[in-house]
């Protein structure tokens, strides 16, 4: 198996429950509102929060997943049914696990969602395309 059917939507997953894990208090959503690193904005206030940070890489993670959904290849498919297996995980753990009942999580379970959905729905354009384009000759 290559790296490259691994969904990468699963980082997220993993960062996010294993500072959920490391945080003693036991109150994930005022762990991720802790600031990371401080960066003023013009308002004054202050940006950067872990949830802030975990919901950039899990959009920068996303939009690699949909460039990886363009690929047809045997690691593709094996790359779809890994994203549905990290969306139902996901889902199973926002809805039973207290300490991922927060915005952040809900974005991460989106992103999964979304992952799946254009994962079939691009592999299924490309291969149609593809489909179309041998026909011609």
């Amino acid at each position: 198996m290559s790296f490259r059917a691994l969904p990468l939507i699963v980082i997220s997953f993993i960062l996010y429950n294993a500072i959920v894990l490391l945080d003693r208090g036991g109150n994930a959503a005022a762990f991720l509102a802790q600031q990371v690193l401080p960066v003023p904005l013009m308002t004054g206030t202050l940006w950067l929060t872990w949830g802030d940070l975990i919901i950039t890489l899990t959009m920068g993670l996303l939009f690699i997943e949909l460039m990886k959904a363009t690929y047809t290849s045997s690691a593709s498919l094996l790359d779809h049914g890994l994203s549905m297996l990290v969306f139902v995980a996901c889902l199973i753990e926002f809805l039973l696990v207290k300490a991922a009942g927060t915005s952040v999580f809900f974005f991460i379970v989106i992103a999964a969602l979304i992952d799946v959905m254009a994962g079939y729905t691009i592999g299924i354009r490309v291969a149609r395309r593809d489909l179309s384009i041998g026909s011609d000759h």
